[in-house]
């Protein structure tokens, strides 16, 4: 796996809807790995490689969750709304950067001390929309350089832990980014015509697949995101079984049945693949969440869907961890599953 681009990208700002120096990246990686590249009317990069029959649509989502300016008060305190799933538990005290057209504001989520809470407040947990943004500065200069509208991240740096093992902002979905370049990067030889699209605004209804499937009507489609990884100590087996350094997920249903169920032709021939060529993999099935596949699967008349994941903690937290082994394995079912595609076409 390409660390150098997994680090570029987690350290990207791309809150919903403001994906742009995400999407910069993504146009460039993918124009060098593939035939083709353009961005659509919605904001989608895709990519095209190959010609003919069957058509695949390779999705991964360059969105992260993140914040969205929603007032200034008389003193400069800005008060904000949430852009995607965010638990309120991780936000106070936490550092983020407001993407102004001006300049980047760093900032963090203030918070009252604990030297002054009551005793019913400890108790209490603490709902965003009573949290608010101090930036430090004095209130004309938050007025003059803030607007209501202006995303804020997640100030976080990509860390290297060592071993393989990496540290750092968005890796839902930077992840599947990444694995999308590499995969197309090594596919070389296959049957068809293959479309690499990094999605939009994901992280609020999947609404990048949704226009770019419907534009594109291919034969297939996998989405390329991260799951949750299982294995840290507050999480039940019976919550989920997914580990990191087990290998990428196969999806077998998302949101109990209410996302994507995948087509079984589908997660058949990734199943055989992952066996037959030696490539670890884990069954994922999803208690609630989502990926684009969900929305893909159902466009036009209907489009044959799968999903491959990577397991990574603390998702939709300002931090996450993966395994540069689990990518790997990703991007090998990915190019596999591609490259026999003719076997799924006779099955």
């Amino acid at each position: 796996m390409d660390k150098q681009l997994l680090e570029r990208l987690s350290n990207a700002c791309g809150v919903t809807g403001y994906e742009d120096e995400v999407r910069e990246i993504m146009k460039k990686e993918l124009g060098r790995v593939c035939d083709e590249v353009e961005v659509d009317k919605f904001g989608n990069v895709v990519g095209k490689k190959g010609s003919g029959s069957p058509t695949i649509m390779l999705a991964a989502h360059m969105d992260e969750v993140g914040l969205l300016v929603k007032y200034i008060d008389e003193n400069g305190f800005i008060r904000f709304i949430k852009m995607g799933g965010i638990d309120d538990r991780v936000l106070p005290s936490d550092q983020v950067r407001i993407l102004s057209e001006k300049r980047q504001i760093p900032a963090m989520i203030g918070m009252k001390p604990p030297h002054l809470l009551k005793e019913e407040e400890e108790k209490k947990k603490i709902k965003y929309d009573e949290m608010f943004i101090d930036t430090g500065l004095p209130k004309e200069e938050v007025q003059k350089l803030v607007e209501v509208g202006d995303p804020a991240v997640f100030d976080v740096a990509f860390t290297d832990l060592g071993d393989g093992r990496f540290m750092g902002k968005a890796f839902d979905n930077r992840v599947g980014c990444a694995v999308l370049v590499e995969a197309m990067r090594q596919l070389e030889s296959f049957q068809g015509t293959v479309y690499a699209v990094a999605t939009t605004q994901e992280e609020v209804g999947l609404k990048g697949a949704r226009t770019a499937a419907y534009k594109l009507d291919p034969d297939y489609a996998l989405s390329l995101d991260t799951t949750i990884g299982g294995d840290t100590p507050d999480i039940g087996k019976h919550e989920s079984t997914i580990e990191l350094g087990k290998g990428p997920c196969i999806t077998v249903v998302e949101s109990s049945g209410r996302g994507m169920v995948p087509s079984p032709k589908v997660k058949r021939h990734m199943i055989n693949v992952a066996k037959e060529a030696e490539i670890p993999y884990q069954l994922d099935a999803w208690k609630s969440g989502m990926t684009d596949a969900a929305i893909i699967y159902m466009t036009r008349e209907g489009i044959p869907s799968g999903g491959i994941c990577v397991p990574a903690r603390y998702i939709h937290s300002p931090r996450g961890i993966v395994f540069g082994n689990d990518m790997d394995n990703a991007v090998k079912l990915t190019v596999e599953f591609v490259k026999r595609i003719g076997e799924l076409e006779q099955a």
